[in-house]
């Protein structure tokens, strides 16, 4: 199944009659601005339900499980319900952004069984469009929705630290973070030994839109990337390395997400620490 679907596609699928249920989930995060929600209730897509990727995309603990550890299965579940979802509905998510946040949401969905896409462009793209947006909270009848667990591959701390004997294993995060120049937010700078940079910025063109299938294959291919490739991802807490995960599908590779990546891997004493 392919993650994404465009704006066209998202438009004759919403006025389709004949269609199953299609669901609007609004994933406003970013480091710099984690609760989304004014801006949410200022325009969002018709009927869209606002998610928190705070406290509904991700669990919290210790400090060693990193800053966005998984929810578990009836937490998300539980927030699926919340949203209205039914079993049988087919999800798009969106931001603001290049939807990094909102391939949170997919990966997630997609984890638990639910076809999930992302709506390439995100909220730019459909008002770039014509798109009508609507303010306010959308309220939505709780939903029955049972969702299942474990179909997205997953690594833990173990296996992060071998993958790359074996595999090709992808830190997401900007070039500077994995060099370890800086660190604004985690307590050591650098990246796990024998990792590749494939800074998650480059999946996306000017407009915010996923690139090509061919060019984000030839861009993971300078990384030693090809189809039958062990691939593993990485980024700072396990938010942006859904949307190299994402990417990567886009190039018909299959890849696993390390979700503690490197919040937990600095957190943790003794892991080995590379830099430049």
């Amino acid at each position: 199944m392919m993650p994404l679907v465009t704006v066209a596609e998202l438009r004759e699928e919403l006025g389709d009659a004949h269609a199953g249920a299609v669901r609007l989930l609004d994933v406003r995060w970013s480091l710099a601005q984690p609760d989304g929600k004014p801006a949410y209730l200022d325009a969002h897509l018709p009927g869209a339900v606002y998610v928190d990727l705070d406290t509904e995309l991700a669990a919290h603990g210790e400090p060693a499980d990193g800053r966005h550890p998984l929810p578990d299965h009836a937490a998300l579940q539980a927030a699926a319900r919340r949203w209205g979802l039914n079993d049988g509905d087919s999800v798009v998510v969106y931001d603001d952004g290049a939807s990094l946040a909102a391939a949170r949401a997919w990966w997630l969905l997609r984890h638990a069984g639910v076809d999930a896409r992302i709506l390439d462009g995100g909220l730019a793209a459909w008002i770039a469009d014509g798109g009508a947006v609507e303010s306010g909270a959308v309220e939505v009848t709780a939903g029955t929705m049972s969702l299942a667990w474990g179909l997205m591959p997953v690594i833990d701390l173990t296996e992060a630290a071998t993958w790359p004997a074996h595999g090709v294993l992808m830190d997401a995060r900007a070039p500077e973070r994995f060099h370890g120049d800086v660190e604004p937010v985690d307590p050591r700078a650098g990246h796990i030994p024998g990792a590749v940079n494939v800074p998650t910025a480059g999946n996306v063109g000017e407009d915010g839109c996923f690139l090509p299938s061919a060019v984000l294959a030839a861009r993971f291919a300078d990384a030693g990337v090809g189809h039958d490739s062990e691939v593993a991802v990485y980024c700072g807490s396990g938010v942006t390395a859904a949307h190299e995960i994402a990417a990567l599908e886009v190039a018909g590779v299959r890849a696993a997400l390390y979700p503690g990546s490197w919040s937990q891997w600095s957190n943790t004493p003794g892991a080995e620490v590379a830099t430049r």
